[in-house]
């Protein structure tokens, strides 16, 4: 049985990472129709940072398909939610 305040801790992370994963995914969208995106700014990096840390194991196990497609992102969305459901039966 976790405790109450830990439960929420997690929930906290899990939702944090789902945003970090939702604004890499903009952010690169952005990027790939003309949109100036500054690579070099705090907020930025950080997402980017935190995004690929979470990507590589998964780009690895599962290439990219010959389309182009990545679905490295959908792949960690459906993870953090598996997660998220682990952790409230606990």
């Amino acid at each position: 049985m976790i405790p109450l305040p830990v439960k929420q801790l997690l929930n906290a992370a899990i939702s944090l990472l789902t945003l970090i994963v939702f604004a890499a995914v903009i952010i690169s969208w952005l990027r790939a129709f003309g949109v100036r995106v500054p690579y070099y700014h705090p907020i930025v990096r950080a997402i980017e940072q935190t995004y690929e840390a979470m990507v590589r194991p998964i780009r690895r196990a599962f290439p990219t398909s010959g389309g182009g497609l990545d679905f490295a992102p959908m792949i960690i969305i459906i993870l953090l939610i598996i997660l998220r459901r682990l952790i409230a039966q606990l």
